[in-house]
């Protein structure tokens, strides 16, 4: 069935939302794909047989379309198995509920339980339970460390401080459903910007709203939409960024997973916007479900025509279609991006002339990344100023963050611009894992990493573009890397340094060849070869690369080991001076020895080591030969008197 007008549009978000409300109950299986790795599926198939096997009136999807919307009341519309008039319980694969540590999760509506680390076992109950005496399974209640319990999924301090703006129907709807979509409200906005705006009000609104990418960059979104309506090419592209390839990062994935018409519904907009009316969403073939789901949403918004030729009768007509990537990191940089979708290795180039002005094929690009389109829907319904009521001047909005590391709640998050690392890793992420907290890696391989300081300064640091900055970080994408105090910072250094030379396209020399360099020195450090001329050359290499480098990634490059260098500078001279590593996680240096008062010799280190380091009589203090020691740990792992160290 074609929507046809806006008209048409109203009276079918009327009808579905009516059938939406007129269930009983709603239960939401979590379908992001750590849920999904968890087993959640599993569950779902398990609770929709119990239903059937019970009895239980139950509406899967809203299958129904009113033939006339015009025709139909509020309360039209039960599935056959509610032809007795009872009412239906929904049943329905939605997108992440962020509390991956907890996962699988399953939500029930409209009392809001989230229970926590459901197993097929549980459905049963759950049934029995939850939906048919409205009781709650208290095993599956989320706890705190004091045990106290969180029936509701908004009073759980994971949540509570978070705002929902990108992600604000992830985990309520059915990912796969346009009509769910549409009956909480969804195309309202491409409708008020066909009938309601002009292109330049729509530019005018984004500018006022001070959206800023999203990706990484912090650009503003529209100033960027500005420049492309300016163009006067007849044909022009909108791309959406969907290539995430930092460690630890997983944002723009849910979004695409959980809510894709969302995604849709923002580049129409910036379609309509410039005069654009082609689009491509890049995704990397490494997430199926995304791709999928996203090819399922351009399906049906096809099908019912909200995408295509003439958009509800305006004239106005946009199409999009799926490219995916092979995994290349550089792939996130706008111009190797484009270069992708066309068919060619993927390669930055010299800047100017701007994708703006020369993008895909040549033509002027609106390039912006998942979590901005998602923004974009929410300004042009509230406005502006609705926007700018959260965050800092100039740094507006929420920002959706993966939340992961050495935190007790490791997950997918939303905070408004400018709360402070303390609020993200103690009140929503419930404090640091296995130690006390050292650093947080921010911002993916490209970003820096932040420490807290004697006074505390960093913890109580704005997450914003502006505030990262200024102490040489970036928001970057988003990831949120916690670290504790058992994390060695040259290490750390040297991974995403190894990660960014080997995700290096090598176009540029500065990149190629000094991110190697780069990495031999990080590893002579933490293998015991390194000497203060080898600090001396990281810095002036980390200078001298991100001066020179061609592309973004090239430029950022350095970050980690600049960062870490400058509020870890004790670590790296301990590692090069003394030969030691404070934290114990670089091999080379670690040199393992048996304290005699509190060994027992009972020879079982002796028996552990496998090239008969150890020796000592039995009952009396054993010793290792570190000449022979070849730092395994076995022995200080089996020492039931925990007398190596």
């Amino acid at each position: 069935m074609k929507i046809n007008s806006r008209e048409e549009l109203n009276h079918l978000q009327e009808y579905y939302s009516s059938r939406l409300n007129a269930q009983k109950k709603r239960i939401l299986v979590c379908a992001g794909t750590g849920c999904v790795a968890g087993g959640s599926l599993l569950i779902y198939d398990r609770l929709k047989e119990l239903m059937e096997e019970k009895g239980i009136c139950c509406e899967v999807v809203l299958e129904e379309e009113p033939h006339d919307p015009s025709l139909h009341s509020a309360s039209a519309g039960t599935d056959g198995c509610c032809a007795e008039g009872k009412a239906p319980i929904g049943l329905k694969k939605s997108g992440c509920h962020g509390f991956c540590e907890m996962g699988p999760l399953l939500r029930i509506d409209p009392e809001g339980l989230l229970y926590i680390k459901v197993k097929v076992e549980d459905c049963e109950e759950i049934i029995e339970k939850s939906i048919l005496k409205d009781e709650i399974v208290d095993h599956l209640v989320y706890q705190d460390h004091s045990l106290k319990s969180y029936p509701k999924q908004e009073d759980i301090p994971f949540y509570k401080k978070q705002t929902r703006v990108a992600l604000e129907y992830c985990g309520h709807i059915n990912a796969e459903s346009v009509r769910e979509y549409i009956g909480v409200g969804g195309y309202r906005a491409v409708a008020k910007a066909l009938f309601d705006m002009t292109p330049q009000q729509i530019v005018d609104e984004i500018t006022e709203s001070c959206l800023r990418g999203r990706g990484g960059g912090g650009f503003p979104t529209g100033r960027k939409w500005a420049q492309v309506l300016r163009q006067t090419e007849e044909t022009k592209y909108v791309v959406c960024n969907g290539d995430e390839g930092d460690p630890g990062a997983f944002m723009d994935r849910s979004m695409m997973e959980g809510e894709p018409h969302r995604v849709l519904e923002g580049m129409i907009i910036a379609g309509i916007a410039t005069g654009a009316h082609y689009g491509y969403i890049y995704v990397r073939a490494e997430y199926p479900l995304a791709v999928s789901r996203l090819q399922t949403a351009i399906d049906q918004a096809m099908e019912i025509g909200l995408l295509g030729d003439n958009i509800l009768g305006s004239g106005f007509g946009f199409t999009v279609k799926i490219s995916q990537g092979a995994g290349a990191f550089v792939c996130g940089e706008g111009s190797a991006l484009t270069s992708s979708i066309e068919g060619n290795r993927g390669m930055p180039r010299v800047k100017p002339p701007r994708t703006v002005e020369k993008g895909l094929f040549e033509k002027p690009t609106v390039l912006n990344n998942v979590e901005t389109f998602c923004n974009v829907a929410p300004i042009i319904l509230k406005g502006a100023e609705w926007y700018k009521t959260m965050g800092p001047a100039n740094n507006h909005g929420t920002k959706a963050f993966a939340l992961t590391g050495n935190v007790n709640n490791t997950g997918l998050i939303e905070v408004p611009m400018g709360t402070t690392l303390r609020e993200v890793i103690f009140d929503i992420g419930g404090g640091i894992k296995g130690g006390n907290f050292k650093a947080v890696q921010i911002g993916g391989p490209s970003g820096g990493c932040l420490c807290i300081s004697a006074t505390e300064d960093h913890l109580d640091m704005h997450l914003d573009f502006d505030s990262l900055k200024r102490v040489g970080a970036m928001i970057g994408s988003g990831g949120l890397v916690v670290m504790n105090d058992k994390s060695c910072m040259v290490e750390v250094a040297r991974f995403f340094m190894n990660f960014t030379q080997n995700e290096s396209c090598g176009k540029c020399v500065p990149c190629r060849e000094g991110t190697k360099r780069m990495l031999e020195l990080l590893t002579d450090i933490t293998e015991g070869r390194g000497t203060m001329d080898h600090l001396d050359m990281l810095e002036e290499l980390s200078q001298t690369i991100s001066d020179t480098a061609l592309c973004g990634l090239g430029k950022t490059a350095a970050f980690p080991v600049v960062s870490t260098m400058k509020y870890f500078r004790d670590e790296y001279i301990s590692h090069v001076v003394d030969k030691k590593c404070p934290a114990g996680q670089c091999k080379a240096l670690i040199n393992l020895q048996i304290d005699p008062e509190l060994c027992k010799g009972c020879t079982k280190c002796a028996r552990l080591c496998p090239v008969s380091a150890i020796s000592g009589e039995l009952k009396k203090p054993h010793t290792i030969d570190v000449s022979k020691c070849i730092k395994c740990g076995a022995c200080k792992d089996g020492c039931p008197f925990h007398a190596i160290y």
